[in-house]
């Protein structure tokens, strides 16, 4: 039994050598013939057929659909059949190129599907070939049509895939470049809000301080652009707001202190107490009398302003409340948080409605436009875009390869990203393209290390912005004038492939 095993074995490792491995050199005589002049001793007639028959499945599978007795150029298809499984054995043996690459060679016959054939000329594998050449069923070994080869079923699926694709035309803006930069603050420019009259605009410090700066004049860099400044915490200043109804600014900060500042006064008139550690952001409703803020103890507190009072205290997140976005209508407050997830928030009831978990990293920042019902979130895998009725999932804006600390949006639908990396994009809101890329520029004197944008926020009419960063300086942007669709178009192109890229999920 061992016996029969063991030759087996070795009969089947003989021919699976003699397959694979037999040298090309060999000549076939008499097909099968051994030649012991040539050395050769013999080839095992199964492997011979194996060879033939793969070879013709692989180059000649398209006439195999034909009758027999039917007539092509050279007589039957049997007829042109057997001379070509002839030929490719000969091949096989011999070391001549196969397979359609284009070696030299003799004329060969090629088998077409109508009444005409035509010869490859010496050395060209069908380099040099007419259009007859494209009407042709198979080509013999050597020969290389000059016909455009048809699109594959693989081909032809992405093509009809990327033509499902909608491209939607972005949106044209103007690039935008530094204005002016002011400087005054001793530590990183943490937060920054704007005065709803567009007179002043309000900026939060790692020195624990608070500024107030003219906006007219802070445009242009000119002096006295320093108003006024407030102290009174005793830790980084992280969130500022402006009430648009009431002679208030409220500021929140690393001490735990949740303050409301009487501007008329320039003095605090209310406390606001209940977070257990640091408070890293806040918003005022846009109707209501209530503000929201979030920090470091996974919760966002919603506070009546005129009682001091806790409302809600709305927990459910893991992590540290990053930001946190107020609207008119339900979801009326949207959170941000360090474990990777957005909850949307039913107000009236204080509870969840919605948690999503699409970011793989960190939220920082959240932000919305006015033009449409949905909001952006920024984390350093990407910003995303999503429904604010039901937290669906709108696109990716992908480009950023850092933390992303801001968002802002203006009325013309200009979305704003600052990284840690001190790189600010400029992004289309409707569609997520992104038409400007840059890199802010430290202020001599400073480290490398200290191009960071940790606040973005826009005047009221959308046409200055006004950027802290971590060399302690405050830069307003404006618009690039001069400049038009004409002079700075949209690269269509490659907006496109972008498009198609991400639709198909690719990066």
């Amino acid at each position: 039994m061992s016996s029969s095993i063991s030759e087996t074995s070795i009969t089947s490792l003989k021919r699976t050598r003699q397959l694979f491995n037999t040298p090309v050199h060999h000549p076939v005589v008499a097909r099968y013939k051994p030649n012991p002049s040539a050395g050769y001793t013999g080839l095992d007639r199964h492997s011979v057929e194996a060879k033939v028959s793969y070879k013709v499945a692989t180059h000649y599978t398209q006439v195999t659909g034909l009758d027999e007795d039917s007539s092509v150029d050279g007589g039957t298809v049997s007829q042109v059949v057997d001379a070509v499984r002839t030929k490719v054995g000969e091949d096989i043996m011999s070391n001549k190129q196969t397979g359609g690459t284009g070696g030299a060679g003799e004329g060969r016959l090629l088998i077409t599907g109508g009444k005409e054939s035509e010869k490859v000329g010496e050395g060209g594998g069908g380099e040099e070939g007419t259009g007859k050449i494209g009407n042709a069923l198979v080509l013999l070994p050597g020969q290389k049509s000059t016909v455009k080869k048809a699109e594959t079923t693989t081909s032809l699926a992405i093509s009809k895939r990327n033509k499902g694709v909608k491209v939607e035309t972005p949106k044209w803006h103007a690039k935008w470049r530094i204005s002016s930069v002011i400087s005054g603050h001793l530590g990183w420019v943490r937060s920054i809000a704007v005065d709803p009259t567009n007179q002043f605009f309000v900026t939060g410090s790692a020195d624990r301080t608070i500024k107030i700066w003219d906006l007219p004049l802070a445009s242009t860099a000119s002096d006295g652009a320093l108003k006024l400044t407030l102290t009174g915490h005793i830790n980084a200043i992280r969130g500022l707001t402006v009430s648009d109804r009431h002679p208030y600014l409220f500021s929140v900060g690393e001490d735990k202190m949740v303050k409301c500042w009487d501007l008329e006064y320039n003095k605090v008139i209310r406390h606001y107490h209940g977070h257990l550690s640091g408070v890293f952001c806040c918003s005022l409703h846009p109707t209501l009398d209530v503000l929201m803020t979030g920090g470091r103890d996974s919760v966002c507190r919603v506070w009546d302003i005129r009682t001091k009072n806790q409302v809600h205290c709305l927990s459910g997140h893991e992590g540290t409340v990053g930001a946190v976005q107020t609207n008119k209508t339900d979801p009326q407050v949207v959170t941000g948080s360090h474990d990777c997830t957005v909850k949307l928030w039913d107000l009236a009831a204080g509870k969840c409605m919605t948690t999503l978990t699409n970011h793989k990293k960190s939220i920082r920042a959240i932000t919305k436009w006015s033009g449409e019902h949905t909001f952006v979130t920024g984390a350093s895998d990407t910003l995303k875009k999503w429904q604010t009725l039901d937290g669906r999932f709108i696109s990716n804006y992908r480009g950023h390869n850092s933390v992303i600390n801001a968002l802002a949006c203006n009325d013309d639908g200009v979305l704003v990203s600052g990284g840690d990396d001190g790189t600010l994009r400029f992004w289309d809101y409707g569609t997520g393209h992104c038409f400007q890329s840059t890199e802010t520029v430290v202020q001599p004197g400073s480290l490398d290390a200290e191009r960071g944008v940790y606040s973005v926020e826009f005047d009221q009419t959308g046409t200055r912005m006004i950027t802290g960063e971590a060399d302690k300086s405050i830069k307003i942007w404006k618009e690039v004038e001069g400049t038009d669709e004409t002079t700075d178009p949209i690269d269509m192109k490659m907006w496109r492939k972008q498009v198609i890229r991400e639709s198909r999920g690719r990066y």
